[in-house]
């Protein structure tokens, strides 16, 4: 199965913000938020997209 265009992950520091059918990482501060969006992205083969201070998704487009 190949995935063309789909979320496949979020990254957060609030958890109240997301919920649903992805993976969600709950961080504590916001480097850490970057540093594990930045290595999903890498691993997922998708894109990192920052929608707020506290909220990265990765997406596959």
């Amino acid at each position: 199965m190949k995935i063309e265009k789909a979320i496949l992950a979020a990254i957060t520091t609030h958890k109240d913000e997301v919920g649903g059918g992805v993976p969600v990482f709950f961080c504590k501060e916001t480097a850490q938020m970057e540093f594990i969006a930045a290595n999903l992205e890498a691993i997922l083969d998708g894109i990192a997209h920052r929608l707020s201070d506290t909220l990265y998704i990765i997406v596959k487009h």
